[in-house]
């Protein structure tokens, strides 16, 4: 696809280079970052490259210069995919099945470090994704560098990747109109009989027909009572006239993960039921109406809150109105009642407003882009309402 959207490779040597800056200031000689195939943001980010199976990481030196590592059946994928030439083999990085791969003969993170120009025992390292890094990437850097003091720096991370390019945007964007038109789909071939893994593959098909490189989240299609749940997965449940179905639909464009999330009703929406699931809705609009640059994001997060006590569903209340989205659908920065940041323009945020009630939860998610005087919506699927379905 010659005008395929995607991120130009000019902007991942930015991006080592502003990150270096952030090493610098923080006085640290290296950032490490780590990524599994589920989680790939961080070294994605720098790198382009998205492990399979095995794990991922990028080293940056203070000074700007770089390497990708990779586990030992990744070497020619990763140099065939990464925006980064410097690429390594180390057995940390290797896949979960815990291979010795006793043949190969592979890199220490000494080595590593020497070829981005970091040497010496007691140096600075800084993790850059504290929580991808796993026990066994850990203790490679001990072995390599006993003397050496190991330090978290996730907010590195937050930095650069809460504020987002024209490139990234635009890829955010093309996301959005992927995905409304597996939604399109999943909405027309909604009738009785059918289960919620049918409705998957239908999206499924849609998005990677239209361009998309993979699903943006496990793509779900919930149905009564499993709509209850903030994290799940779909079954073979066939789904029934009267049931209300709750979509959540995404496509990943060159890494970057948008979804669309709404309630579709198998009939007409009635009594405590519509009450539920239009309170949402309601405090899913009041929500983006909050959101400009400037605004504190406790401040819309404490009164998001407080909307649920007042309406008398504290006790449905899950989590706050937004979090972060980007390469992960879910990522940093959340917004709760405990975030004392302000918002700046060019955030993404997914608002995902969800209620569980005691036999079935509702969800309203679409993504938006915070500007100066307000917020850019990727997509008006939402105008729609209350989606009723006659059979």
């Amino acid at each position: 696809m010659v005008n395929r959207i995607c991120i130009p490779d000019s902007e991942y040597l930015e991006r080592i280079k502003k990150a270096a800056s952030l090493v610098r200031a923080r006085g640290l000689d290296v950032m490490l970052v780590c990524s599994t195939e589920s989680d790939y943001a961080n070294a994605r980010y720098f790198s382009g490259f998205w492990p399979l199976f095995e794990r991922a990481g990028v080293a940056i030196s203070a000074t700007g210069d770089a390497a990708l590592l990779v586990g030992p059946e990744s070497e020619i994928f990763g140099k065939d995919r990464s925006k980064i030439e410097k690429v390594f083999v180390l057995k940390e990085f290797r896949e979960s099945a815990d291979p010795a791969y006793p043949e190969i003969k592979a890199s220490t993170f000494r080595d590593v470090f020497k070829s981005i120009g970091v040497s010496g025992d007691h140096i600075k390292i800084g993790l850059g994704s504290y929580v991808e890094c796993t026990l066994p990437i850990f203790e490679g850097l001990k072995e390599s560098f006993p003397c050496a003091e190991i330090v978290k720096c996730n907010d590195i991370m937050v930095t650069l990747r809460k504020i987002k390019s024209v490139n990234e945007l635009a890829c955010i964007r093309e996301g959005f109109r992927v995905i409304e038109l597996a939604t399109d789909e999943v909405i027309r071939q909604l009738k009785p009989g059918v289960t919620e893994l049918e409705m998957v593959g239908v999206a499924q098909r849609v998005i990677y027909e239209n361009g998309a490189e993979y699903e943006g989240l496990p793509m779900y299609v919930f149905s009564e009572e499993s709509t209850r749940h903030a994290i799940s997965r779909s079954c073979y449940r066939k789904i029934n006239k009267g049931d209300i179905v709750q979509l959540n639909l995404s496509a990943k464009i060159d890494g970057y993960s948008p979804a669309i999330g709404l309630p579709v009703v198998m009939g007409k929406l009635e009594g405590e039921r519509k009450e539920l699931v239009e309170f949402c809705q309601k405090a899913h609009d009041w929500t983006c109406n909050r959101i400009k640059a400037g605004v504190i994001a406790s401040d819309i997060a404490k009164d998001f809150y407080k909307m649920y006590e007042d309406a008398g569903f504290a006790e449905n209340y899950v989590y706050g109105p937004c979090h972060g989205t980007g390469m992960i659908e879910v990522e940093a920065p959340w917004m709760e009642t405990t975030s004392d940041y302000p918002l700046e323009e060019n955030m993404t945020f997914q608002v995902d407003t969800f209620i569980s009630g005691p036999t079935f939860g509702c969800r309203w998610e679409k993504g938006i882009a915070v500007k100066k005087d307000g917020f850019e919506s990727y997509t008006d699927y939402l105008n729609k309402g209350i989606i009723e379905l006659e059979f």
